[in-house]
């Protein structure tokens, strides 16, 4: 038997003996109880917030606030997520972050992909001082570089359409996804490329057909933490849809429910709702890849 399985079974060994003390009502060890109680109000405290949100959104305005912290309304109010989705717009909002939130996750898979590819395993004067001017330009926030860009953009035609708004963020310091993609390249064998190269393979095919289908980790990590960046934000698309309202995206379109005097706060928490579904549909979907890339990262 190997250590592998060795230690799988007695993994299920303990918990089965868990089981056990819990079922003939044997006391736990005081530690094991406490750690458990205490990474279960951690987990309340940190889903509440959530779980309110998804409360608000079934109340009106006045319940929100005169219930204080209750969690079940009174009445669902359902016509709240129909107000947020038609008459708010949040239906085109809704196609409109679906579409750029697409585009830009392929722009910056191939790029960072293409960039990390070269950074891991090839060698080439100025390479570290390369890396140490991605590095600084990761801490650079985004308020520092929006006017080049949106300048560069309005140059090549491209403001207050979907490409444009695509290309700056897509285009942008993903300095991050660059560095996964070079730090995971750079731990594969060399014999992969050379047997490639021995089959007749180019650059290129070696490329696509032989590393990038090795990194479906890094690439899940990278498409998950890019979907998160473009759904989520908000001054690039602001800056670029300026005079094409209808271009906006949802994180923008949380501004609708803000009006001179007052602001609609159950239509606002069932918009928020509604655009955090996909987000939690494309988590599960990568969660497992997402935890192994993670894994194998701490591993290295």
């Amino acid at each position: 038997m190997s250590a592998l399985d060795t230690r799988t079974v007695t993994t299920q060994g303990s918990d089965r003996s868990v089981l056990r003390k819990l079922r003939r009502g044997r006391p736990l060890r005081p530690g094991r109880i406490l750690t458990f109680v205490g990474l279960l109000v951690l987990s309340l405290v940190w889903i509440y917030p959530f779980i309110w949100l998804v409360s608000a959104s079934l109340k009106d305005s006045s319940e929100i606030f005169g219930n204080g912290l209750d969690l079940l309304p009174d009445e669902p109010v359902w016509e709240n997520y129909a107000r947020a989705w038609t008459e708010a717009g949040f239906s085109s909002y809704f196609l409109n972050t679906v579409l750029i939130t697409a585009g830009t996750i392929v722009l910056v898979v191939v790029r960072s992909a293409l960039a990390g590819y070269v950074l891991g395993r090839f060698d080439f004067p100025g390479k570290k001082l390369l890396i140490g001017v991605f590095l600084v330009t990761f801490f650079l926030p985004e308020g520092y570089t929006i006017i080049p860009i949106t300048q560069l953009t309005d140059q090549l035609g491209l403001l207050n359409t979907h490409a444009g708004v695509i290309l700056g963020l897509g285009a942008g310091g993903q300095i991050a996804a660059t560095l996964l993609y070079a730090g995971y390249f750079r731990g594969l064998p060399k014999e992969l490329e050379e047997s490639a190269k021995l089959d007749g393979a180019g650059p290129f095919r070696t490329f696509f057909q032989v590393m990038m289908p090795m990194a479906w980790p890094i690439t899940a990590t990278v498409v998950i933490l890019t979907f998160l960046f473009a759904w989520n934000t908000y001054l690039l698309p602001l800056v670029f849809t300026l005079s094409e309202p209808n271009l906006r995206t949802l994180a923008i379109g949380m501004t609708v429910f803000v009006g001179e005097y007052g602001q609609d706060w159950s239509g606002m928490a069932a918009a928020a709702v509604l655009s955090m579904i996909p987000v939690i549909i494309v988590f599960i979907i990568l969660q497992r890849k997402f935890v192994d890339s993670i894994a194998g990262a701490v591993k290295q």
